[in-house]
C-alpha cells in the first residue's frame, strides 16, 4: 500500500476503527458514580422557573423544596406582564410597564427601544392606521434611523409594508408574523432579567448545550452510548 492510499483511508474513516469503545454497562456505571447534591438540583429547577416566569410554580417549589429564588418572586409577575403585552401587540403599554420597573432599561438599550418602537409601528400598520403609522415613523423612528444605519434599514423595511394593499404578496410580510412579536418580547424579557442581575437564559439550557458540545468532542476519541433525544435523556448505543 502506498503512502497516498494510507492517507486516503485515514481521512475516510479508518481512524474510527481505532476509537475506544465503551460498553453501555461501563458507561452507566460511570454515570451512576457521579454524585449531584439535591440542593444543587433544586437550585437548578428554581432558576428555570424564575427565568421562564412560572411564578406560581416557583412559589410552590420554594415551599416544598426550601430552595430560595435569586430574585423577588413579585418581580416575575411584573416581567411577565411586560412580555405578555408585547406578545399581544400592546407595545405602548409594554413600554410604560418597563419604565415603571426600571426606566434605565430602555435608556441604556437603544436597540431594544428601537425594536419596541418598530413593533409599535408594525401594529399600527396591521390595524390599518396608515396616517398614524406615517406620523409615528417620521416623528419617533426617523430620527433614530439618522443616528444608526442599521435602524434606518429596518425602518425602511417596515415602512415598505405601507406600499402594499395585499401584504400576502409583500416581500417584507415576515414583519407581520406573530413570531416577530415573540422575538421582541423575549428581547425585553432578557433585558429585564439582566437589569435584575439575573441570567437571561436558564442555567439548565446552558448545561444542555454543554452536554451536546461535550458529546461532540468525545465522539472524536470514543464510541459510547449517546443521549440523542434531550426530552427523554435515554442512552442509545452508537453504531460500531
Amino acid at each position: 500500500m502506498s503512502l497516498s492510499d494510507l492517507l486516503f483511508l485515514l481521512e475516510n474513516g479508518v481512524m474510527a476503527v481505532w476509537k475506544k469503545v465503551i460498553r453501555r454497562e461501563d458507561w452507566e456505571k460511570k454515570l451512576n458514580d457521579v454524585r449531584i447534591r439535591k440542593e444543587d438540583m433544586n437550585k437548578l429547577v428554581m432558576n428555570f422557573l424564575v427565568t421562564e416566569g412560572y411564578v406560581d410554580a416557583a412559589e410552590k417549589f420554594r415551599i416544598e423544596s426550601g430552595a430560595e429564588p435569586e430574585i423577588d418572586l413579585a418581580t416575575i409577575t411584573d416581567r411577565m406582564a411586560v412580555k405578555k403585552a408585547v406578545q399581544c401587540g400592546n407595545v405602548e403599554d409594554a413600554i410604560e410597564k418597563v419604565n415603571d420597573l426600571n426606566p434605565e432599561i430602555l435608556d441604556t438599550n437603544p436597540q431594544l427601544f428601537f425594536h419596541l418602537q418598530q413593533q409599535r409601528l408594525i401594529e399600527l400598520i396591521r390595524n390599518g392606521k396608515v396616517e398614524e403609522a406615517l406620523e409615528f415613523a417620521q416623528e419617533e423612528l426617523a430620527p433614530r434611523g439618522e443616528e444608526n444605519q442599521s435602524f434606518l434599514a429596518e425602518l425602511e423595511r417596515t415602512v415598505a409594508l405601507l406600499a402594499f394593499e395585499d401584504v400576502s404578496n409583500c416581500p417584507v410580510r415576515d414583519l407581520l408574523d406573530i413570531s416577530l412579536r415573540l422575538k421582541t418580547a423575549n428581547e425585553v424579557n432578557a433585558a429585564i432579567l439582566t437589569s435584575q442581575s439575573h441570567e437571561k437564559d436558564p442555567k439548565l439550557q446552558n448545561l444542555l448545550k454543554m452536554l451536546m458540545w461535550a458529546q461532540d468532542q468525545l465522539d472524536e476519541k470514543a464510541a459510547y452510548p449517546h443521549i440523542n433525544d434531550l426530552s427523554t435523556a435515554m442512552l442509545e448505543d452508537p453504531p460500531i
